[in-house]
């Protein structure tokens, strides 16, 4: 018998085994799929916006900072004056692309250029993954994709030719360029984030090869639903129904590090709701459990951005994060969150600064170019809130490293 398990145990754990091997195959090759077409599909509209570009034979826009005529282009109607202030000039398919690739760097998005073996354009000079996908190119290749691995961070490649039309010969026809040549390509270079669920597909199959077919079916049932609890709990405050501690603190270090990383004005505020020990001993803990729901939710419809969220910090304390926001404007909300607490009109009899619940709130701006800890953050709102209540509550300060 022990012979017979044993022999069935052994097939039994070799065909999970493959079945693991398998999915992971499949996983990989899933990424890969979704990775290309969604890089074939930005470098297709380059290409039409190329091609909009190509059939208007150029498209003017006023001379700018940043828009200057282009040096390399042999047009004699490359710039036209319409005014003592406004001049126009034309801007060509190749000028185009890299305007659009250098707003998509900015915004730290899906990254591109237009290259060729013989650019006219010394900037337009290809790296050397680039000059080596150029001469397959050259030999039929019609696109790459491949992942890659930059120190830390992971993106996907890929490139695809550019072939010379009609239109193209006009500037490209003195580099010996014919129709239907490949003259130079479009690299794509996505951010890509998506990883292999390797730890899920080998827990699975370790149920699997442990319970057989049914257990591992109703298992997985309840360690999905298990799992969507947990994930909910661990980054949903239970009693209010906006953002935890521990959601804050672990988006807080991210979002200071990457305000320092691009140098973007970063704010939080602190709030605290005045005199609540006293309204819970006044009208008791469920009516103060409601008080606090209706406060966080007044504090969460004031923020309009994606980016902002407020979070319960503790207690009858409130964070809310602010990227991409200065001093000033953190007050401006800071000041609107007062407004729409005291608005609700909750009782608080025994209120010292008004007749009704009322919130007391303090700013602090991140320093983007000295190093500072995120606690050091949270402490200059936290000082400035206790300002705020120290002036007789109801109202927002400002962290002053003056005072």
């Amino acid at each position: 018998m022990k012979r017979t398990l044993l022999i069935f145990s052994s097939i039994w754990l070799f065909l999970v085994a493959t079945s693991f091997v398998w999915d992971y195959q499949n996983a990989r090759e899933a990424r890969e799929e979704i990775a290309l077409t969604t890089a074939r599909s930005f470098f297709n509209q380059i290409i039409t916006s190329r091609a909009w570009n190509a059939v208007h034979g150029g498209v003017y826009v006023p001379v700018t900072g940043d828009t200057q005529p282009n040096q390399y282009q042999d047009d004699p109607l490359s710039e036209i004056r319409i005014s003592k202030s406004l001049k126009l000039t034309k801007v060509n398919p190749a000028l185009m692309t890299r305007q659009l690739a250098e707003i998509s760097v900015q915004r730290g998005g899906i990254q591109f250029h237009l290259t060729s073996l013989k650019p006219i354009r010394p900037e337009n000079k290809p790296t050397p993954r680039e000059e080596s996908a150029l001469k397959t190119f050259e030999n039929g290749t019609r696109e790459i994709g491949q992942f890659i691995v930059d120190g830390q961070k992971k993106s996907f490649f890929y490139m695809a030719p550019l072939e010379t039309e009609k239109s193209c010969l006009k500037c490209h026809a003195r580099q010996g360029y014919k129709e239907g040549d490949v003259r130079g390509g479009i690299s794509v270079t996505l951010p890509f984030i998506a990883q292999i669920p390797l730890k899920r597909i080998f827990i699975g199959h370790v149920v699997i090869g442990l319970m057989g077919l049914i257990g591992i079916v109703i298992c997985g049932i309840q360690l999905n639903k298990a799992y969507e609890v947990i994930r909910k709990q661990s980054v949903i405050d239970a009693l209010t129904g906006i953002a935890n501690r521990r959601y804050f603190s672990d988006q807080l270090l991210t979002l200071i590090n990457s305000s320092k990383r691009e140098k973007y004005p970063f704010s939080i505020i602190m709030g605290d709701i005045d005199h609540f020990k006293a309204y819970n001993d006044t009208y008791g803990h469920i009516r103060g459990d409601e008080c606090l729901r209706q406060v966080a939710q007044a504090i969460e419809k004031t923020l309009k951005r994606p980016g902002d969220f407020c979070a319960r910090y503790g207690g009858e304390e409130f964070v809310i994060v602010l990227p991409y926001t200065t001093r000033d404007g953190a007050c401006f909300i800071a000041e609107e969150i007062r407004k729409n607490v005291s608005d609700l009109q909750i009782p608080h009899e025994k209120s010292t600064s008004a007749e009704v619940v009322t919130i007391s709130l303090g700013v602090a701006e991140a320093d983007v170019i000295e190093a500072d800890s995120y606690e050091k953050l949270i402490n200059q709102a936290d000082s400035a809130m206790y300002s705020a209540k120290e002036k007789g509550r109801n109202r927002v300060e400002v962290f002053n490293e003056a005072t």
